[in-house]
């Protein structure tokens, strides 16, 4: 297994038509996160903001995931109930469907928003 140093190197690990749709989820967060720090963390792709940690994201064989995801999420964004999630707090995309990119948005946002609270808390 490779440690990756950097989010272009792990893209590049993946099949080209894979690539592309881990590039999109890629592009989708940032323009939600645009002041954010991309960085690899657990030796996948994370953003990172106000030192805190908004979200990781994922390639696999036959799907993307974005990490966390919440069962309390899951009840406020009824559209992911189509998608698998873990215990694990995953929700993953099939590589054979089309990326979802307004319930990602969604789930970025909300995720920003945990962190901005949390940050406002620890003042």
């Amino acid at each position: 297994m490779s440690h990756f140093t950097s989010v272009d190197e792990y893209i590049r690990s993946f099949p080209e038509e894979e690539q592309k749709i881990i590039q999109t989820l890629r592009d989708t967060i940032r323009k939600e996160l645009p002041d954010a720090e991309e960085v690899i963390s657990y030796n996948i792709p994370a953003f990172k903001q106000n030192g805190g940690y908004i979200i990781y994201y994922s390639g696999w064989k036959k799907h993307t995931a974005v990490y966390p995801f919440s069962a309390e999420m899951g009840d406020m964004l009824k559209e992911s109930s189509e998608y698998k999630t873990s215990g694990k707090g995953t929700i993953q995309f099939p590589l054979d469907q089309p990326l979802p990119l307004p319930l990602i948005r969604k789930i970025v946002r909300h995720l920003a928003q945990e962190n901005s609270q949390r940050k406002s808390k620890d003042k």
